[in-house]
């Protein structure tokens, strides 16, 4: 069985930054195991998955460890694969996940977009061990299901947090993301998610969903041009319309072959 395979660094416009993700294209869904086997050999934090068929795509994200319901980089990456290299007629698509729908869309010649339901970040109690691990003062604290999210005095702190990986596995949950308004930008973060095998995510989707409204609220406005500090480091031009958040970015193309199985 030949594959055809490519590797995107999303939310980047050059190659070596912003977050890489692989996405392999399939005729058909083969057994779970299957892909899994794929992603681990990639070694790469996730591997979309595209199945075309019914005027669409299926879509499905997978790691080494089994499978996510929905990464947001990888979503990009794959949104640049089918409309800027297999379909670059089009300017939008539907991609069917396990658990919903994903809009992705092509904004100019640059940016392309994908859409998703905001999360919000309520005010929390400061768990036992949070400050240990960050190793770092912050001002406010929010939280969701799966993520700390950590408001810190200005982009200088949030760029010299050097958090302790052991102990932020000990926390009770997935991520701890730092953030503050930006000097050069609307704000700025950096995701930790070691429990994820991601001591740090070059650039997080996901905990954007939540950035995006927070800082909307603070700063009174709903578009925002966002940086994520981590060494590869991303851009990220956000907005909240009517509950859901738009993340654009640019996407680079690194490689493109084959696998054989």
């Amino acid at each position: 069985m030949k594959l055809p395979v490519y590797q995107i660094d999303a939310f980047a416009s050059r190659v070596f930054a912003g977050n890489p993700a692989v996405v392999c294209l399939l005729d058909s869904w083969p057994e779970d195991a299957v892909l899994t086997a794929i992603a681990a050999e990639h070694n790469i934090s996730t591997t979309a998955f595209l199945v075309e068929s019914g005027g669409g795509f299926e879509i499905r994200y997978f790691a080494g460890a089994g499978e996510f319901a929905l990464v947001g980089h990888a979503s990009l990456a794959a949104a640049h694969v089918i409309l800027r290299l297999l379909h670059p007629e089009l300017s939008r698509a539907s991609l069917r996940r396990r658990n919903g729908l994903l809009e992705v869309s092509r904004l100019d010649d640059d940016l392309l977009a994908i859409q998703l339901p905001a999360a919000v970040a309520e005010p929390c109690a400061v768990p036992a061990g949070l400050e240990t691990a960050l190793r770092a003062d912050f001002i406010e604290l929010r939280a969701t299901a799966a993520q700390y999210f950590v408001i810190m005095k200005d982009e200088a702190a949030v760029a010299s947090v050097a958090p302790d990986m052991g102990r932020l596995m000990e926390l009770d949950r997935e991520a701890v993301i730092v953030t503050a308004a930006g000097d050069n930008c609307a704000f700025v973060s950096r995701a930790f998610a070691p429990k994820e095998g991601l001591p740090e995510d070059p650039v997080c989707g996901s905990a954007h969903l939540a950035l995006v409204p927070y800082w909307s609220e603070r700063l009174r406005q709903t578009e925002h041009l966002a940086l994520q500090l981590s060494p590869r480091g991303g851009e990220l031009h956000c907005a909240l319309r009517e509950g859901e958040v738009r993340l654009a970015g640019r996407c680079a193309l690194y490689m493109e072959g084959s696998i054989h199985i």
